[in-house]
């Protein structure tokens, strides 16, 4: 048996992609997990957003219609009570120039319903009085006028709210005065009773308005904000089903262009990318399994065919044989955990001399001819990262060159051209994904895992730079470098 032969062995009957089904149980589990968290999160078992709304909003208009018709009755009340001084102060004023000019007349002139005027002298005796009063009963006592006057400066009108003999509340005005040279205090009262109706009234008014506004609007706003909460309530069942099914969704977009439709495009474009990136990862892990699974089954078919024949597999066979794939499997572990490395830290950047680093390259790649170097520059980038990136593209040109390598450097820019068959331009971007080998390098036995091109881009992008390839002057494949300069 051959070395060829029996490293072909292990591959016999494998197949590219393997389904395990381990995680249905698991997936059930979570999902009576999430019914059970679901019961107690859903809207309806707690206090939902739309009643907390209402509620708040309907207490801040019952207190703002409160606050407005108790400012309304303060200000109509002192309005009112204003009014009533205004009158009685300039009708306490004229009586008093009337008495001082001895024109009084025996009948007090008045103009207001309820409105009350009398001429008293210094013993509290009515001197004249208007229609409506007794000319023996005076509006209030002189023990009463005294004390008011007292407070005031000369000419001042005291008024005060107080009863009298006529009302039970009034606005009363007193002002000194002279009567044919004697003392004298005109009086006038203005009864508060149909200030007081009007308010009581408007009170009434109030106290039955107010609730039932309060009700008209929650009800208004309960309405209002069920329109407006329906599409999130549609974006959250949609997110539900998403999210217990575990696979891609689509949440439903509302109609108006607004910021919750703006919104659900954002989620569902997010929704994609996750869909991609997570097909992505299971390709990853699958191709990843059966690219581990190769060389380890290979290991296992030698040390078993050693095993059972260990006099036709010599040990000067079998550990070419290991070392073989146990290099493999080793190179192929260091690009599996590159490519999970990356993205994970920031890159450090410095200035590099790209010649330098491509002879570094050239080093430690596994090359036949030695690659002709041409020119140099500068660019910025991670030395250690940027020599892998030129180390695979070297490794590749020279897997499927015929006779020549070329490099060719610039600013920012490094070439690597063969002489091989080419790429066709429908696989050049194809190549750059993770496990894809084009034919011709899956009929060679040193053709690679399909990583190298995979990891050259991504480590380039995530520099700052990019991998491309085109036609090269040579007949094969031209794979530039680029990075900032």
């Amino acid at each position: 048996m051959s070395a060829k032969s029996r490293r072909a062995l292990p591959h016999a009957g494998t197949t590219r992609h393997e389904t395990y089904r381990s995680e249905a149980p698991q997936r059930s589990d979570r999902t009576n997990h999430d019914e059970r968290e679901d019961e107690l999160t859903r809207p309806g078992s707690g206090r939902p957003l739309r009643l907390r709304l209402t509620l708040l909003t309907a207490g801040l208009l019952c207190l703002t219609l409160a606050l407005g018709a108790l400012a309304l009755t303060t200000v109509l009340s002192r309005g009112r009570v204003a009014t009533l001084d205004e009158i009685t102060v300039a009708r306490a004023e004229t009586l008093a120039a009337l008495a001082r000019d001895d024109r009084i007349a025996d009948t007090l002139p008045v103009g207001e319903p309820g409105e009350i005027a009398q001429l008293l002298d210094a013993e509290g005796r009515v001197l004249a009085t208007s229609s409506n009063a007794s000319r023996t009963l005076p509006v209030v006592p002189v023990s009463e006028t005294a004390p008011l006057l007292a407070r005031t400066g000369e000419g001042e009108v005291a008024v005060t709210t107080t009863s009298t003999a006529y009302d039970d509340e009034v606005r009363l005005a007193v002002l000194a005065a002279e009567y044919r040279g004697e003392p004298a205090t005109v009086v006038v009262s203005m009864p508060l009773a149909e200030v007081r109706g009007l308010l009581r009234a408007l009170t009434i008014s109030l106290v039955a308005i107010v609730p039932v506004l309060t009700l008209l609007l929650a009800w208004t706003i309960w309405l209002v904000l069920g329109r407006a909460l329906r599409p999130v309530e549609e974006l959250r069942r949609g997110a539900e089903r998403v999210a217990r099914t575990g696979g891609p969704g689509t949440l439903p977009v509302p109609p108006a262009d607004d910021e919750l439709a703006a919104l659900a495009r954002t989620l569902n474009e997010m929704l994609d990318a996750l869909d991609v990136a997570a097909a992505r990862q299971r390709a990853f892990v699958a191709d990843a399994a059966h690219e581990l699974r190769s060389p380890l089954a290979a290991l296992r078919a030698s040390l078993d065919v050693a095993t059972a024949h260990p006099e036709s597999y010599q040990q000067s066979e079998l550990v070419p044989d290991l070392r073989h794939e146990v290099t493999r499997m080793q190179a192929l572990v260091e690009d599996l955990l590159l490519l999970s490395r990356l993205g994970s830290a920031p890159a450090r950047t410095e200035e590099l001399d790209l010649r330098a680093l491509v002879r570094d390259a050239v080093r430690d790649a596994r090359l036949g001819p030695e690659p002709l170097v041409e020119g140099g520059g500068h660019g910025l980038g991670n030395s250690s990262t940027l020599t892998r990136v030129l180390r695979n593209l070297l490794d590749n040109a020279a897997r499927h060159a015929s006779s020549t390598v070329r490099v060719r450097i610039y600013d920012g820019e490094v070439a690597v051209e063969d002489d091989g068959a080419g790429i066709p331009e429908s696989d050049r971007e194809r190549v750059f994904e993770r496990f894809v080998r084009l034919d011709e390098a899956r009929e060679r036995e040193a053709g690679g895992a399909g990583l190298g091109l995979a990891i050259a881009r991504e480590v380039a992008r995530t520099q700052g730079g990019d991998v491309t390839l085109t036609d090269s002057e040579l007949g094969g494949v031209r794979a530039v470098l680029r990075v900032p300069h």
